[in-house]
């Protein structure tokens, strides 16, 4: 079956391309590998009043901007609503009704009867062909492929500059390398909207069913050369808006020749300071140019005070468990190992980097670092419920007078008698210590604290049982009141905490990563310290934990136009009730947070919609700074304008921020059918309303950037998170939860539509890498492949690769002697060895922590973690394919259309 498109300015579209690109370099995404044995049929396969659009053949009237269309199976009883019987649909099997949203079903025949003529016979799955293939006889492979839409994405914008100004078009994708010029309006690294142009009126906005949102991503990294966000004096800069606070940017329009200025926020005019006045010349300041804050959409303010810099706590385990087991000993080598490289390279030069350490059993030792001290004292405090500190002095001391000490006692540590020390420990035992040590000190820090013993669980006065016997709703995301209390404490200190695991015991509640990720940390989990894959990716991590830059007792405000209001932010951190000001103990460059937009009333289409963000925070040098970013959008009366500016990499972004966050309260159920009826309802009001009444029911149309969002949320709907599979444990779930939440846009894209790529299996190791669908039917035996996203990396070994690709990687020819499981690939000399390389390291550069190479094998009983990633087919743990969650979409939403 040809799903092809009827978009005069996009022929091509939807039709199967016979060239491949290469990958021109290692910093964005590959190009479409075509489906092998892939064969348009004729038209006759359809039926006549769904004729598909050829190059020869005369378009339908239609908008030009409406978007492609694809030729989906006939509906089943000819027009819509006259065929329909209420019955449950194939994926879920609960009730059709769930807190008011409706399940709305086709009346769904048999495939034979449905599938149109010449599409039996489908590519050959080496994983598992059957589900690959679509329950309604559709060819999944010419469906809109999220591959073909960054590969056009690409070739309109790699390597060009876009520049982001006031009301300005859509921005390139995440995933193309280009360069993003700031010229009035904050550029996409830093701000992503769901859509480009709002609707002007309330009543359009709900009928659209499109989210109106922005994703902030404020301490974002500038790329391709691209300059640096301009830091100005806090005394020099243009004041804001005295009504409500926000600041100067070029969304103030200028009045009286520049004697006072309109602010969009809150629609009032402010007095200039007579010592900032400069006269204006056609409505802009004369010294425009000169000035960040009135020229640029991204600038910063570099406070005249300055408090504390951070510093770095360690806290270690020393129970019997982490001495006996040698982790004690390899831990504490690798700390002294990352102590004199902070205190020597010339590049990390961080000698000036207070520094503390303290171990712990059932007890907290604290060590005085004191450098007139002839030896260390340690102290011991035995009541941790009522803790106080023994002494405030030594027990943080500049790197560079207390390393040679600090390594002592990590000498000293692993030769402790493991007989003589407690078997277990809580792994929140040091935070309150930590809190202690910090607001004694007066600033904020990181604490790195390394784990060995078994998982406590939360000493919380509801206790477990509380799950059950409290009629509040509950949920395993939900944090113990205990972790929210103690998160709460290091936020407000500015404590950002680093967990390392190294002991693999899943206890119902007892999910230690609480107060990691709501304090801008992480937890990272260690199945042992045995092997050298992963002593090499513990180093890696602690590394990086402690080298990314961080922001620390940060706050973020946001501003949007008087006529609209926030609604909803949705993050990593603990909800407030001002949803426009969220506060955090840390965050990164990679930390993003998305915010909601509603109408209070009508929008001014000539002045759009101006949304700022404000973060202020301290640096790691004590430094106090503001980041402020500003973007101006279009308003429309036209709906039309929502849509074509809409992109569904953005979309998915938030949508996976607001389920995510949601799930702490309500049901995954309802939330999997709400996204479901979102979508549904948003392809709807896109046909009855930016369509022509010549639309046949037959066809499939979708907006020109949204191609991609039907299987963007189809991924979401079946990740664990949201439909968890019999093999998923609870801490499975809270980890994958945490981590993606916090993700920036590119990330969450991939982190839900992997990167696939076929690597050269020839003799001349050609470095050609082709990107392929998240099917398995793209796998091919006799080839390679390397899938990526964020949190995995992997290596699929067909059964029939030849045996010379085979030595070039693993020095071996005979695929049944290769070992799956994780592996560090062997340095050869060969250009497939060096490909494969250098692709994980650049891809290394794009995820956030460590990522070890796995290799499956064809056939392989772990293949199942393959299986998660191929995104297109049937996932394990029961979430429908691509194709099939498509044509429940297209159906449903010809009903909403017809009023049924």
């Amino acid at each position: 079956m040809e799903l092809p498109v009827t978009n005069p300015a996009d022929p091509g579209y939807g039709q199967q391309h016979q060239h491949q690109q290469p990958w021109p370099d290692y910093r964005s995404w590959a190009p479409v590998l075509p489906p092998p044995g892939s064969s348009p049929v004729t038209s006759s396969s359809f039926p006549p009043s769904c004729q598909p659009f050829h190059s020869t053949a005369a378009p339908q009237r239609r908008p030009a901007d409406m978007g492609p269309m694809w030729q989906l199976p006939s509906v089943p009883g000819g027009a819509v609503g006259s065929g329909f019987t209420q019955q449950a649909p194939c994926w879920f099997p609960s009730p059709p009704h769930c807190n008011g949203v409706l399940k709305p079903v086709p009346d769904v025949s048999s495939p034979t009867q449905m599938a149109p003529q010449g599409i039996n016979s489908q590519p050959t799955s080496p994983v598992s062909s059957p589900k690959s293939e679509s329950r309604y006889g559709m060819d999944p492979q010419l469906l809109p492929s999220v591959v073909q839409v960054l590969n056009e994405d690409r070739a309109q914008w790699e390597g060009k500059v876009f520049t982001s100004e006031s009301q300005s078009s859509v921005p390139p994708l995440s995933t193309t390398s280009c360069t993003l010029e700031d010229r009035g309006n904050a550029t996409a690294r830093f701000v992503r909207s769901t859509s480009y142009s709002f609707p002007v009126e309330a009543q359009s906005a709900q009928q659209s069913h499109l989210p109106l949102a922005a994703i902030f991503c404020p301490l974002a990294k500038p790329e391709n050369q691209e300059r640096a966000v301009p830091v100005c004096e806090a005394g020099e800069c243009v004041k804001g808006c005295v009504e409500c606070g926000a600041f100067m940017s070029p969304a103030m329009s200028w009045q009286d020749c520049g004697q006072r200025f309109f602010c969009p926020f809150c629609s009032k005019l402010t007095e200039v300071p007579w010592q900032s006045y400069q006269p204006t010349n056609k409505g802009k300041r004369i010294d425009q140019e000169k000035r960040p804050e009135l020229s640029l959409g991204s600038y910063e303010i570099l406070e005249t005070q300055k408090g504390e810099p951070a510093v770095l706590l360690l806290a270690i385990d020393v129970t019997a468990i982490a001495i006996r087991s040698g982790q004690l000993d390899f831990i504490c080598q690798q700390l002294c190992s990352l102590l004199l490289s902070l205190d020597g390279e010339e590049d990390t030069d961080q000698s000036d980097l207070r520094v503390g350490l303290m171990t712990y059993d059932s007890r907290v030792h604290l060590y005085d670092l004191s450098p007139i001290l002839s030896r260390p004292h340690m102290m011991v405090i035995t009541d941790t419920e009522q803790l106080e500190l023994p002494v405030r002095e030594g027990l943080l001391v500049p790197l560079k007078d207390c390393r040679q000490i600090v390594e002592s006692i990590l000498h000293q540590l692993p030769l402790f008698d493991a007989e003589t020390q407690d078997s277990s420990g809580s792994q929140d035992l040091p935070v309150p210590a930590a809190l202690k040590i910090l607001q004694a000190a007066d600033c904020p820090g990181r604490l790195l604290v390394f784990h060995s013993s078994p998982l406590t669980e939360s000493l919380d006065k509801q206790g477990s049982t509380g799950f059950f016997t409290s009629s509040k709703p509950k949920s395993i995301f939900q944090a113990p009141d205990s972790s929210t209390l103690l998160a709460k404490a290091c936020i407000s200190q500015g404590c950002s905490m680093q967990l390392f695991i190294f002991s693999q015991q899943d206890v119902g509640g007892a999910w230690p990563g609480h107060i990691p990720f709501l304090t801008g940390g992480k937890l990272i989990c260690y199945n042992s310290l045995q092997s050298e894959v992963e002593r090499e990716r513990f180093c890696g991590d602690l590394r990086r934990s402690v080298n990314t830059e961080m922001a620390y007792k940060a706050q973020l405000r946001v501003f949007v136009s008087k006529e609209l209001c926030v609604s909803g932010c949705y993050g990593a951190f603990l909800a407030s009730p001002n949803s426009r000001c969220v506060a955090m103990a840390a965050l990164d460059w990679r930390t993003a947070l998305a915010f909601e937009f509603t109408h209070s009333k009508s929008l001014d289409e000539t002045r759009g919609v101006a949304i700022q963000a404000v973060l202020s925070y301290s640096t790691s040098r004590g430094e106090k700074r503001t980041r402020v970013h500003t973007v101006t959008l279009a308003a429309s009366q036209n709906l039309l304008d929502t849509f074509r500016t809409s992109q569904a990499e953005t979309l998915l972004t938030f949508y996976c921020k607001k389920m995510y966050c949601s799930a702490l309260e309500t049901p995954l159920q309802c939330l999997r059918e709400e996204l479901q009826m979102e979508i549904t309802e948003a392809l709807a009001c896109y046909r009855k309303h930016c369509c022509t009444t010549s639309i046949s029911p037959g066809q499939l149309v979708l907006p020109q950037f949204l191609k991609a969002l039907p299987v963007y949320i189809n991924s979401l709907r079946k990740s664990e998170v949201l439909l968890p599979g019999l093999r998923s444990s609870v801490h499975q779930r809270l980890q994958l939860r945490s981590l993606t939440v916090s993700m920036d846009t590119r990330n969450t894209a991939a982190q839900f539509y992997p990167l696939i790529l076929s690597l050269p299996v020839n003799s001349e190791g050609c470095s050609v890498e082709l990107a392929v669908r998240c099917s398995a039917s793209s796998l091919q035996s006799e080839s390679l492949y390397l899938l990526y996203c964020p949190l995995t990396l992997l290596l699929w070994v067909g059964s029939s690769v030849p045996p010379e690709a085979l030595t070039q990687l693993f020095s071996t020819s005979c695929f049944s002697s290769l070992m799956s499981g994780e592996i560090n690939p062997p340095v050869l000399d060969n250009p497939l060895s060096v490909t494969l390389r250098n692709l994980i390291s650049t891809l290394q550069s794009y995820a956030d922590i460590t990522l070890k190479l796995k290799v499956v094998k064809e056939g392989d009983s772990c293949e199942e973690c393959l299986q998660r990633l191929l995104v297109e087919d049937k996932s394990p743990n029961g979430g429908a394919s691509y194709a099939d969650f498509l044509f429940h979409l297209h159906v449903n939403s010809l009903r909403r259309v017809a009023g049924c």
